[in-house]
């Protein structure tokens, strides 16, 4: 079971909701998850940056992730807010992703989400229009569970080796 964050960024709470609802059904449905936890933040940066730092620093989640606050806007800060907190990017996922979304809807090229890794947790920035997300996620589904069962792997093999250290 994939525990799963979702963050939304912007101040359009009823439609966030929403849109919420969609993308976790959607997403529960085919990374076999559960969500543990949902936030509707402002696009501060110093916000996102210490709602990502805490839900990872506390493992409450296997991936995050968020929507909206990546497009060209001064105001979209998301990617620098993911930037700030992983550890290691994995550019890989944010390749894909846009490739494959752009064939149905051109413009999320112009996103400029990010993702990475931090602590035994994953982070994705998706764009903010609905379908583009849904479309984001489709690309995903194949790979998202391969690299959180490759964390939880890591993770355990960390715990145990510094359990045999003492």
């Amino acid at each position: 079971m994939i525990r799963v964050a979702l963050i939304t960024v912007g101040n359009k709470e009823s439609a966030n909701r929403m849109f919420k609802e969609k993308i976790v059904d959607n997403l529960l449905q085919n990374f076999q998850g559960e969500e543990v936890y949902y936030r509707n933040i402002s696009g501060d940066f110093g916000v996102l940056q210490e709602e990502l730092f805490n839900i990872t620093e506390r493992g409450l989640a296997d991936i995050i992730l968020t929507t909206g606050g990546t497009g060209f806007a001064r105001r979209n800060v998301t990617p620098e807010a993911t930037m700030a907190v992983i550890e290691k990017e994995t550019p890989g996922i944010t390749e894909l992703m846009r490739k494959e979304t752009a064939k149905k809807y051109p413009a999320v090229a112009l996103s400029r989400g990010r993702a990475g890794i931090r602590k035994s947790t994953l982070i994705i920035n998706l764009p903010d229009e609905e379908e583009e997300v849904i479309e984001s996620l489709k690309s995903l589904f194949d790979i998202i569970p391969l690299g959180v069962e490759a964390l939880k792997r890591d993770y355990i093999n960390h715990k145990y080796h510094e359990l045999k250290l003492w």
